[in-house]
């Protein structure tokens, strides 16, 4: 029986046989150590990516101190620079998603993810030094075209690399260890941001702190391997043997013979299409997961984004509503860890359906309090219902699509979420100047519904199954 803990060694089950197949083989990796670091190396990446996702909302109070952006009407584009500077990075998350995520299914996910990494590193650094608001602007939009690539990759790597029987609890400790950057933007912004230290605002480093750790990690991440699901379904059977064979003494086991060329991952297509994913098997799932990002994120990111700005609609002044929400934001870490111990007990699709619901119960309640206290633990379980909201779709929308067209699946579905966050940020900003607090929520309680209608109709169950007959 495997230990509870994520990292612990547990006994291996498997044998070995010579006409063992690739999806076998990685089905019998045990829940060994070498497996879960391998997992949080992956999600060291994603670290500074949710980094960079987040501190959107947080620096924003000073580039306005800085002068750099104007509210309202007086923006660069005639509308507040706040919302623009959100919708710039979500209009280049949806072109990183949709247009280019798909390479990783043509050049690699290796390749691909690392290519993402440095992208939005180098144009995270230059936007920090920029005193135009035009130009951060800008560059933001390209920081977020990075973003989209490389979220989109990492899902699909790690899906690829993990045991169906832990795939759930591998996504939920992956999203531990991703979302503890977003107490430390919050906790980080709450003590830079007021201050100018060597003649720089504290909001440049903010930005300049997340963009050189992403480029640490670029070094460090560059030695892992590539999958070896995509490998051999590009032909490529020797690579995918190696990678396989390191992967296998890594988690403490000893290697297997070869597996069959003519193994079924190696019988799929070596490049999909987009046609392929309105195919009759895969249509429902594609309508059903598009609409599930598009309305999820306005729910996710309409909370996360504007969280300071809907804590100073409760009264609450700069400072106390960055630190109210540095405590509130503790809980997509700790939530995610707490998931981690039932995420492979419980069916993806109804764990999205409950965390939509568990945001519709307290978001409700947020929007009806204005004691400090009840806040924060009304924002801490709306939180924790996002975590666990994040952590089930990830896994789940990666599950349901086949390794030829995975990346191309996921990043066609997972843009709809960026479309919606580019216009979402717009209409928030609107909704919260002429309806305050209660009018924002709202427009998230009416989202997350729609998330658990459309999966819980919709949705094909998928806990425990092989990635190729989902």
């Amino acid at each position: 029986m495997h230990s509870t803990c994520p990292i612990e060694n547990a006994s291996p089950t498997y044998t070995h046989n010579k006409n063992n197949g690739l999806a076998e083989r990685i089905d019998a990796l045990p829940s060994s150590k070498g497996l879960w670091l391998f997992i949080t190396l992956l999600a060291l990446g994603g670290f500074f990516e949710l980094y960079d996702l987040f501190e959107t909302g947080y620096i924003s109070s000073g580039l306005v101190a800085e002068n750099l952006f104007h509210l309202g009407s007086e923006g660069v584009f005639g509308i507040s620079d706040q919302a623009a500077f959100a919708s710039a990075t979500f209009l280049g998350l949806f072109i990183g998603a949709s247009l280019l995520a798909p390479n990783a299914d043509r050049f690699g996910r290796r390749i691909t993810f690392m290519f993402a990494l440095a992208w939005y590193g180098v144009f995270s650094l230059l936007m920090a030094f920029q005193h135009q608001a035009e130009w951060i602007i800008f560059l933001r939009f390209l920081v977020g075209v990075g973003l989209g690539i490389e979220l989109v990759t990492i899902d699909t790597y790690l899906t690829e690399w993990v045991p169906s029987h832990l795939r759930s609890r591998a996504f939920a400790f992956s999203f531990f260890v991703q979302f503890l950057s977003v107490p430390a933007v919050a906790l980080l912004s709450w003590w830079l941001v007021p201050q100018t230290i060597f003649g720089l605002s504290g909001w440049r480093y903010v930005v300049i702190a997340g963009a050189l750790c992403s480029l640490v990690i670029w070094l460090i991440r560059k030695n892992l391997p590539e999958s070896a699901r995509w490998l051999a379904q590009q032909g490529r059977h020797q690579e995918a043997h190696q990678v396989l064979r390191r992967m296998e003494v890594r988690c403490g086991i000893t290697p297997g013979a070869d597996f069959p060329s003519d193994d079924a991952a190696a019988q799929l297509p070596k490049r999909g299409t987009f046609r392929e994913i309105w195919a009759p098997e895969y249509r429902q799932r594609t309508i059903m997961l598009a609409v599930m990002n598009f309305f999820q994120a306005i729910g996710f990111f309409g909370f996360g984004n504007w969280l300071p700005a809907l804590l100073s609609g409760k009264g609450a002044t700069v400072t106390h509503s960055l630190l109210y929400a540095f405590f509130i934001t503790l809980a997509y870490p700790l939530g995610s860890l707490f998931c981690s111990r039932y995420a492979d007990k419980i069916e993806n699709k109804w764990q999205i359906v409950l965390s939509s619901l568990m945001t519709v119960v307290f978001g409700t309640l947020f929007a009806l309090q204005s004691n400090p206290l009840l806040l924060i633990a009304c924002g801490f379980l709306i939180t924790y219902s996002n975590a666990w909201l994040t952590f089930s779709y990830h896994a789940y929308q990666t599950e349901v699509f086949p390794t030829h067209i995975r990346a191309r699946a996921v990043g066609f579905c997972y843009s709809f979420s960026r479309l919606s966050t580019v216009f979402s940020s717009i209409l928030i900003g609107l909704i919260l100047q002429y309806a305050g607090t209660q009018g924002v929520i709202a427009f998230i309680v009416i989202s997350m519904l729609i998330v658990m209608l459309s999966v819980g109709i919709y949705g094909p169950k998928t806990r425990g199954l092989d990635l190729e007959k989902i």
